[in-house]
């Protein structure tokens, strides 16, 4: 079986992001979504809209994104909205809060190991397609963000994103979401993320952009600064494969904070979910790296 492609560079900027989008050889037709982080208020390390310009306007895409489950500036559509203009992403882009309002769209999951549903903005079928333009950091839950979270808590709707942090619990609390079994809610991810890949098909694209390299999520309002170096940005077909080569990239690095970042990771085995949507059979951790 042929591996999986996974394009990288290590050099940083908005013109690169656009070479990694096209060797993957593959243009993404209709009207496209790309999937950001907008960044919590107070959080220093998120990326913002005039780095992402260049590329998004290659495309000619909408900057799409859901509201949160937890409390800040992006848990209603009102704060939301008010965010993005602050963050200039209203400025820069059209921008489309997925969950804004009305019934989420329900995408099934007969093969999901934890839940058999993933409830995402219904907006999602405004879209032919997806390019999932993630910020590679740590995270607080999973341990790591990148491709696969994107899929999964990114385009989840609020009730969406609540509902696969407490494994599949339809009126799950605040509270309900730091309790649940660790290896479980990182199962959960892996099934909504495959979800979201299924619904696009071939008509997806994931850039992962390894800089700012915070053990903390952009969601964190209070994240702590880098501990590592820049690496690069790497681009593929493969969301179970960009993961994989970011995390492999972070192990080869001889970058001495790298310890603390694989602490957060392997902590809260952030790998898992990387190992389940291999399983789920969204992509391959086998492979080749093809550094332009």
């Amino acid at each position: 079986m042929e591996k999986a492609k996974v394009y990288f560079t290590r050099e940083i900027t908005p013109e690169n992001v656009i070479k990694m989008y096209e060797a993957l050889g593959r243009k993404l037709p209709g009207k496209v979504a790309v999937k950001v982080h907008s960044g919590e208020e107070g959080n220093q390390n998120y990326l913002h809209p005039e780095f992402m310009k260049p590329m998004v306007e290659h495309i000619n895409g909408t900057i799409v994104e859901c509201n949160t489950a937890y409390e800040g500036e992006r848990d209603t559509t009102e704060k939301h909205q008010k965010l993005m203009e602050k963050h200039g992403w209203s400025k820069c882009f059209d921008v489309d809060i997925m969950d804004a309002e009305g019934d989420d769209k329900v995408l099934e999951i007969p093969n999901g190991k934890i839940i058999k549903k993933n409830y995402v903005g219904k907006n999602i079928d405004h879209y032919d397609s997806m390019l999932v333009l993630s910020h590679f950091k740590g995270h607080p839950m999973g341990g790591y963000g990148g491709a696969l979270k994107q899929l999964s808590i990114g385009v989840a709707s609020g009730h969406g994103k609540s509902y696969i942090h407490c494994i599949g619990k339809e009126d799950g609390t605040f509270e309900d979401m730091f309790k649940v079994e660790q290896l479980k809610f990182l199962e959960a991810m892996a099934d909504a993320a495959s979800s979201v890949a299924k619904y696009f098909g071939e008509n997806i694209a994931y850039i992962n952009i390894m800089c700012n390299l915070s053990v903390d999520c952009d969601c964190c309002a209070v994240a702590e600064d880098p501990c590592m170096k820049d690496i690069g940005i790497l681009a593929s077909l493969d969301p179970v494969a960009i993961d994989q080569a970011c995390i492999d990239l972070v192990k080869k690095s001889d970058d001495e904070g790298k310890a603390h970042f694989l602490e957060r990771v392997e902590s809260r085995h952030g790998t898992h979910t990387i190992d389940v949507a291999e399983e789920l059979g969204i992509g391959s951790k086998e492979y080749e790296l093809i550094e332009l």
